[in-house]
């Protein structure tokens, strides 16, 4: 395990394969990445890099976007990456809507579960915030669930104004079809600050009232410190912002972007650490750990204490 200078462990490895995406949701952070038209990285380059963060410690690796079903190799990706030793984990972010069809496949690849964004049970509203489809987001979700995914979870972005009278029709959505509920807070990454003042929606009366109704309440030491609402029948978990110490203070997460670079922090873009065009050039596994090293030497919290 490898500590950064402010003794937080590198846990765990969000890897973007795209940052294409075939919605257009006006609220996408795009994990902190700005658009590009460098080209992705191949699949062995992704387990090459997958099996360089095993070797330092890591164990859980999320695969990412834009939208990372738009490939036409994800299943190849992700057999890839399940195949690295030592990893306890490899998850996927989705808005699933086509997932439809795949989800099976990648079951048998080795994809252990999915997080699936669902902005509304509306589908006027889910047009409007997406461009897409309620439809085939609820088709990819059905499908998950028959692949055996476990767990299976739904990202609920609150966004003031669109869907905060939908709170309720989401837990029990969740509770109905048995899986795990996150409530989401909105990020100020990438958005401008008008759009991110009008919609950004605080949680803390949610919570309140969550708490009132758990029967049992968990606490995520190495995830921020989030909080896990047990209720009869259903699951929620709250994922606030990152404007905080505590967000920063217990991160564990090191970043790749889509095309190759290593992100020590979702908020900075000035740290970036190339790693794919080393490994282009002949670097060696050792020097591509010495670039892991660096890279991680560059996590600090953002917001200091």
């Amino acid at each position: 395990m490898i500590f950064d200078s402010f003794g937080r462990p590198t846990l765990n490895l969000r890897v973007a394969v795209t940052p294409k995406c075939n919605l257009r949701c006006f609220y996408c952070h795009r994990e902190g990445e700005e658009p590009h038209d460098s080209d992705e990285m191949r699949p062995e380059e992704i387990y090459r890099i997958a099996s360089v963060a095993s070797e330092l410690g890591i164990r859980n690796l999320k695969i990412t976007g834009g939208e990372p079903l738009i490939r036409d190799d994800i299943a190849d990706i992700v057999s890839h990456v399940s195949k690295v030793p030592n990893l306890n984990d490899v998850s996927m972010t989705t808005n699933g809507t086509l997932l439809a069809g795949k989800a099976r496949e990648l079951k048998a690849c080795g994809l252990r579960r999915v997080n699936i964004s669902l902005v509304s049970l509306n589908k006027d509203t889910y047009s409007q915030s997406t461009g897409g489809r309620l439809e085939d987001a609820l088709r990819g979700i059905e499908d998950a669930i028959s692949a055996g995914f476990e767990p299976i979870k739904i990202n609920a972005l609150i966004l003031n104004g669109t869907n905060t009278g939908e709170i309720e029709d989401f837990i029990r959505f969740a509770g109905n079809q048995g899986v795990i509920l996150q409530l989401i807070e909105l990020e100020s990454v990438n958005l401008g600050h008008s759009i991110y003042n009008k919609f950004h929606y605080p949680l803390n009366d949610i919570e309140l009232k969550l708490s009132t109704q758990a029967s049992s309440i968990e606490h995520r030491g190495l995830m921020q410190n989030r909080r896990i609402y047990h209720l009869p029948g259903k699951t929620v978990e709250v994922v606030r912002h990152t404007e905080g110490t505590k967000f920063c203070l217990r991160c564990t997460r090191l970043r790749v972007t889509s095309d190759g670079k290593l992100k020590p922090c979702l908020l900075r873009g000035n740290n970036l650490v190339d790693i794919l065009t080393p490994m282009r050039n002949g670097a060696s596994d050792r020097d591509l750990k010495e670039i892991f090293l660096k890279a991680i030497e560059l996590r600090e919290p953002y917001y200091e204490t």
